[in-house]
């Protein structure tokens, strides 16, 4: 273990990672509002929906989003040039972590992704090395880095990978239906819509699917097929870039693969007047410990995290419960139909609420078959209609979900009153009903 984590090795990897990390944030960050996304998913909404237990974190009014994105994509740019590094990655890692859980509208696993590798990088020396920092400070100048560095975001990886892949055994997969029903709404791509609406397809994108999260981390570890398996990282990726639209993310796991080549490699072709490193002996620096505790919380959660569901009653897929947090991805196709009846308790008159008037067209779709969102916009309805002088509870009528194209059943219990109903953070709510008999 100590030969593993404490031989000092060539840090090319590290450094050219770090470039690629600071553009493809930029990018992200400065795309956001380019595309319009800051505008319909944080100023647009009159509310957004937060992760339950940070009501606190709203975005700012006015331009202020505009202004924080862009704040975002500059400390990206800071981060590649190695302009006072630690400052802009811990910066940047603590206004992304806030945009992830001011909203959830548009959740993606890669958001989460990007906060623990964010996460990651403020402890390392990434800019030791062709940085600003480095420049105007030689003695911070190094070309080695301890191995625990790289075998780090390997294991980060392999966690992400291989839980993914697991969690695509199983029915609605195995049959390809899942798949199928992803694929409906690329047919007007041009040139491949249509083969995309093709059974083989779906069949080769099943197995694909699951064979390549499980065997690519191992696959690049193992230079005998580290090349090819370079390839099908690239085909995969790129693949999901152009079908799933999905941002920076395709090409941020593309940029990892710099950790599964030879330094020499890496430096021919990206620091070609780079001093090579020659390996020396161990040596354990006296925070070994530090390094031991912290690893190991931190991989114990990473662990544990992705199979908490096993734990919570009912079936995730039907509850949701447990589903974020866990690489569960591409899994399930939720739609529903919810009608939010809220009943004056002194009077007793009720009426039946236009959703329209509280929220966008993405946020009514969420509030149709996601437990959470029901349930909070009930407590929003409870705070709107108190400012109002009324004390209200808040039913869920008509609620009804369906799952990857099967029929729709009851979702909710119209008998309870949500606005007073309390959020189980951790176990099961028991005013979802269950999945079973219905």
């Amino acid at each position: 273990m100590k030969r593993l984590l404490f031989t000092k090795i060539d840090n090319s990897a590290l450094i050219i990672f770090r470039i690629f990390f600071g553009i493809l944030v930029s990018l992200e960050c400065y795309g956001a509002i380019l595309t319009g996304w800051v505008r319909r998913t944080l100023v647009k909404p009159q509310f957004t929906f937060n992760f339950i237990g940070f009501d606190w974190l709203q975005p700012l009014p006015g331009y202020g989003m505009y202004c924080y994105f862009f704040l975002m994509g500059t400390l990206g740019v800071f981060i590649a040039l190695g302009f006072k590094y630690r400052f802009s990655i811990i910066s940047f890692t603590l206004l992304w972590t806030g945009v992830y859980l001011m909203q959830k509208t548009s959740y993606n696993n890669h958001y989460y992704l990007l906060i623990l590798i964010s996460g990651i990088m403020c402890f390392l020396p990434a800019s030791r090395n062709y940085s600003w920092d480095a420049t105007r400070n030689p003695a911070l100048k190094a070309d080695s880095m301890y191995g625990y560095v790289k075998w780090v975001i390997v294991l980060q990886l392999l966690i992400v990978y291989s839980y993914a892949s697991v969690a695509k055994i199983y029915a609605d997969w195995l049959d390809f239906g899942i798949i199928k029903i992803l694929m409906l709404n690329k047919a007007s791509y041009p040139i491949i819509g249509e083969i995309l609406q093709a059974t083989w397809i779906h069949k080769i994108i099943g197995f694909f699917g699951i064979f390549f999260d499980l065997l690519i981390i191992p696959a690049l570890l193992w230079k005998p097929t580290r090349k090819w398996a370079f390839f099908a990282s690239i085909f995969f990726h790129l693949f999901n870039s152009i079908v799933f639209q999905i941002g920076i993310f395709p090409y941020l796991s593309l940029a990892f693969t710099v950790f599964f080549f030879e330094p020499e490699t890496i430096r021919k072709i990206f620091f070609k007047k780079k001093v090579p490193y020659v390996l020396k002996n161990i040596e354990v620096p006296k925070y070994k410990y530090v390094v031991y505790t912290l690893a190991g919380v931190y991989f114990t959660i990473q662990l544990l995290l992705p199979v908490r569901h096993h734990l919570i009653k009912d079936d995730v897929l039907w509850t949701e419960e447990g589903h974020r947090l866990s690489w569960r991805m591409m899994l399930r196709s939720r739609g529903g139909t919810i009608t939010f009846k809220v009943v004056d308790k002194e009077s007793g008159t009720s009426e039946i609420i236009d959703t329209k008037k509280y929220l966008t067209k993405k946020q009514r779709q969420r509030i149709t078959s996601y437990p959470d969102f029901i349930w909070q916009f009930a407590q929003r309805l409870k705070k709107e209609y108190a400012k109002k002088g009324q004390e209200v509870a808040v039913y869920a009528v008509n609620s009804k979900v369906s799952i990857n194209g099967k029929p729709y059943r009851a979702f909710i219990d119209p008998k309870v009153d949500l606005a007073n109903a309390k959020w189980d953070y951790l176990w099961h709510n028991e005013w979802i009903l269950p999945s079973e008999n219905q």
